[in-house]
């Protein structure tokens, strides 16, 4: 398992060929084996230390984008509200304007539209029955 094998590029391995003794064999494979896997631990480590690096300015550049986009869209909420808000009140301005150039008319509107709404919710009721 642990034969002489020239090529090998650790140290630890190599120290393997000179051992003479089976127990002292053993002991450098044991030490031969940590120290692999404290060489692979250490790149391991390295490898997540540098995609946290790596991961880190892109997760603020992504919350920056949502923080903006949601300040955006409070934003357009807001002028949008402002815009109904304004239209409503020339609406109601309007309406009072109209009433006041033409009471007859608006009066006659306001009993048609109310006529009309009547005869709709008593077609309804039968409807139900």
């Amino acid at each position: 398992m642990f034969g002489s094998n020239k090529s090998s590029s650790s140290p630890a391995l190599s120290s393997l060929d000179h051992a003479g003794h089976p127990v002292e064999q053993a002991a450098q494979a044991v030490q031969a084996t940590q120290q692999l896997a404290q060489e692979a631990l250490n790149g391991l480590s390295d490898g997540v230390q540098e995609l946290r690096d790596q991961a880190e300015p892109m997760l603020h550049r992504a919350a920056d984008r949502a923080s903006h986009l949601a300040h955006q869209t409070v934003d357009a909420v807001r002028d949008q509200s402002l815009r109904l808000r304004e239209q409503a009140l020339r609406a109601g301005t309007n309406s009072t304007n109209y009433i006041r150039a033409e009471p007859l008319k608006s009066v006659l509107m306001a009993a048609a539209a109310g006529a009309a709404l009547m005869a709709l919710v008593n077609m309804l009721n039968r409807t139900r029955s």
